[in-house]
């Protein structure tokens, strides 16, 4: 199948589920076209059937904003026409789903019929989407998608309570690659982080307020009084610089490290004890499951699609959000015996195989054979 995928190129979930898809999918003699405004960050190195068409908006005077949808929707129609593709799967509903709409229109024109599948992730529904200056275009253009398909049952669930639609929504879990964070730790990395062993706890986001990262650090603070520990921050985003002053002014906070964004997850995963996700909502929390395949316990809010992949006493535990006391002594727990942390991490391991890229890719597949249908 040739197949175009529309996507964010950035560190978020959807951005790096996409990308993932979309390499898995070439892996299996797919040609994937990706439609984006730049290179997907989990996009590295040449593979002959994966090609990258960047979308570029030119810049006039009149225009305050650049027209971006118009272009992407103009990119669309121009890389079906040229390159024989026969679907369009568009990742987060904003704006890629409008825009894949205003093509499909264009090419139906032209005789041609090109399927649409929409991928929701989770901001686009229960935040951006849910916004009125947005709402109707999200609500149609789901509606007009041939196929709608949701990373969690919550976010299925939130959509349905949020929009007035009709339109079935199937469930297709975020999935990893349990052989990129099979890696055996790197003992002298672990040893610059940590020289006198202390425990390595680990949080990557994109610092918005909906991540709670001041709980993590108060989480941690909490921690370290029972169990020498060193917390690493992974990512950037609007919420960093106020973490970090509050952490330069915090005489407590001298094992804290802020790391900023990281391509290679899998490099610095392993080496970690105990994965921080308190979160206020997460549709699906794929940071959670890369921690848990590189055999990381995750301590998380029990909000959203959570519950759905962190198994509580089994691959970490969940808290109420904001129960920073309740999560630092369920950290506490699984830190203070080298048995239970071993058990732990065997556990995390198991459960994250159970989204295993091998499973969930052959459902697109199939869902991409039923649309053309």
């Amino acid at each position: 199948m040739n197949i175009a995928i529309v996507c964010y190129p950035t560190f978020g979930g959807s951005g790096v589920l996409a990308t993932e898809l979309g390499k898995a999918l070439a892996e299996k003699g797919h040609n994937i076209h990706f439609i984006t405004y730049q290179q997907p960050v989990r996009l590295s190195g040449f593979h002959a059937n994966i090609f990258y068409h960047e979308v570029r908006v030119p810049e006039y005077p009149l225009f305050d904003f650049p027209p971006y949808e118009t272009a992407l929707a103009s990119m669309m129609v121009d890389v079906v026409n040229n390159n024989q593709v026969d679907l369009l799967h568009v990742h987060y509903a904003i704006p890629h789903a409008a825009a894949a709409y205003m093509a499909k229109q264009i090419l139906k024109k032209q005789g041609k019929n090109i399927p649409v599948i929409t991928t929701l992730h989770g901001t686009d529904i229960t935040l951006v989407g849910r916004d009125k200056t947005y709402s109707p275009v999200v609500t149609f253009s789901m509606e007009e998608s041939d196929i709608l398909t949701a990373v969690s049952e919550n976010l299925k669930e939130e959509t349905y309570k949020n929009f007035k639609i009709n339109k079935p929504i199937e469930v297709i879990h975020n999935f990893v690659d349990i052989t990129r964070f099979n890696k055996k730790p790197v003992d002298a990395f672990k040893k610059l982080i940590a020289p006198n062993n202390e425990k390595i706890i680990v949080h990557a986001s994109n610092f918005r307020k909906v991540k709670r990262v001041m709980d993590v650090v108060q989480t941690f603070l909490l921690l370290t009084k029972k169990i020498p520990s060193k917390l690493l921050l992974i990512g950037d985003g609007p919420e960093r610089s106020e973490i970090e002053a509050f952490t330069r002014s915090c005489s407590e906070c001298h094992e804290i490290t802020f790391l900023g964004k990281q391509e290679q997850m899998e490099d610095i995963l392993p080496i970690a004890d105990l994965f921080l996700l308190p979160s206020e909502y997460e549709s699906f929390g794929l940071a959670a499951l890369e921690a848990m395949a590189a055999e990381v316990p995750v301590i998380s809010s029990n909000a959203g699609g959570l519950p759905e992949i962190n198994i509580n006493g089994f691959s970490g535990f969940m808290s109420n959000v904001g129960d920073i006391n309740d999560m630092s002594k369920n950290a506490i727990h699984i830190l203070s015996s080298e048995e239970t942390l071993k058990q732990f991490k065997i556990n995390a391991l198991i459960q994250a195989s159970k989204f295993g890229i091998e499973s969930i890719v052959p459902k697109y597949e199939n869902l991409y054979k039923r649309v053309l249908q």
